[in-house]
């Protein structure tokens, strides 16, 4: 028990800072080359992406006047304007979609009348499993609007072209900010927090896979320790490997979560997509030090707020309240808490191998 409250204890002093912060929230050649590479499934053309959860997904569903997403210079690799990624281009949705063989789906707020052949983006940055800081729809809603649009457009999404469907779910990171953020929380509930996280995420993929999507990819917490805004405090040269221990925990209970659920369906349809190991190896990070790897300094975003007051994208008039690198891609982090476009396609090269699992 002695060990459980110091290392609840640890967690909060290092996470604090990290978590009060979040955000409020085609790389072409290499993009073609993917497709080039894995364009052709065995699963025919049918293959559809369904995407739910949080920021690191989400391609434009938060509403324009309301996102640092939707402002400069967020988009500037990528299309080369805002798009509403959390991101300075292409993200982990336009990656994977591309290993599929197809194109990344329409936000679900943008959609309008658009057939939505290769699928439909659900996510919103900053959202969670249950409801968080930001008053947007939270993973429950998302698959209420995901079945909505089912009973919309069946003719489009019949039992036969859902055979190849697939999910990309990322959620969690901004309920556990949610719990450390709110007074009067208790932090030996931490414990709890993460097992009821791990309850509904586990109602929430048997709904999606009983609306008939046949692949369900749920990402796994990034090693929370190494963004920008936990390194920011060791001049951005180490990963803070308390914070990151919170990471670790949560993934040893999803790896529970999945395999009782694969044990349960009797087949595998639900997968882990390691994004710990993907960062872990995308930033050479050895013994909590980034190692040799093709970026300068890692552990430090392109873009951040001229203080702490301030974060990417700030202005106040015209006076722009933020610094940006001179190469984004030789940055790993495009901001406090997200990848840049180079960033993400690292993690997705990392991720390459496992993701056949999807197909």
């Amino acid at each position: 028990m002695e060990n459980k409250v110091c290392f609840i204890c640890c967690l909060w002093l290092c996470l604090f800072t990290y978590m009060t912060s979040f955000p409020a929230v085609d790389m072409i050649e290499e993009v073609d080359a993917v497709k080039r590479q894995h364009g052709n499934h065995k699963r025919g053309d049918n293959v559809k992406l369904f995407v739910f959860g949080d920021s690191y997904v989400d391609t434009g569903n938060w509403p324009t006047s309301m996102s640092s997403s939707w402002k400069e210079p967020y988009g500037l690799t990528y299309p080369g304007s805002p798009s509403g990624r959390f991101s300075d281009g292409l993200i982990l949705t336009d990656f994977i979609a591309s290993f599929l063989g197809i194109k990344s789906p329409l936000p679900y707020s943008k959609k309008g009348s658009s057939v939505t052949k290769d699928g439909v983006n659900f996510a919103y940055g900053g959202t969670g499993v249950f409801n968080t800081f930001v008053n947007q729809p939270n993973m429950t809603t998302q698959i209420n609007y995901f079945q909505q649009l089912l009973q919309e457009e069946e003719q489009v999404y019949t039992k036969e072209n859902m055979s190849s469907s697939i999910a990309l779910v990322s959620v969690a990171g901004n309920d556990y900010a949610t719990f450390l953020t709110k007074k009067g929380n208790n932090m030996e509930d931490l414990g709890n927090v993460t097992n009821s996280i791990m309850s509904q995420l586990e109602l929430n993929l048997r709904r999606i896979h009983g609306l008939g999507v046949q692949k369900l990819g749920i990402t796994a917490l990034e090693p929370i320790g190494c963004l920008p805004k936990m390194t920011a405090s060791l001049s951005y040269e180490n990963c803070s490997e308390p914070a990151n221990s919170l990471s670790k925990f949560h993934n040893q209970m999803l790896h529970q979560t999945i395999e009782k659920l694969n044990n349960q369906t009797g087949r595998p349809v639900f997968f882990i997509l390691d994004l710990y190991s993907a960062f872990i190896s995308a930033l050479d990070i050895q013994q909590n030090h980034p190692g040799n790897s093709n970026f300068e300094n890692p552990l430090k975003p392109c873009c951040m707020g001229t203080s702490n007051e301030y974060s990417c994208g700030d202005k106040r008039g015209i006076t722009k309240k933020y610094v940006l690198c001179k190469n984004p891609e030789l940055s790993f982090f495009w901001d406090i808490i997200h990848p840049s476009q180079q960033g993400w396609f690292a993690v997705f090269s990392a991720l390459k191998p496992s993701l056949s699992s999807l197909l």
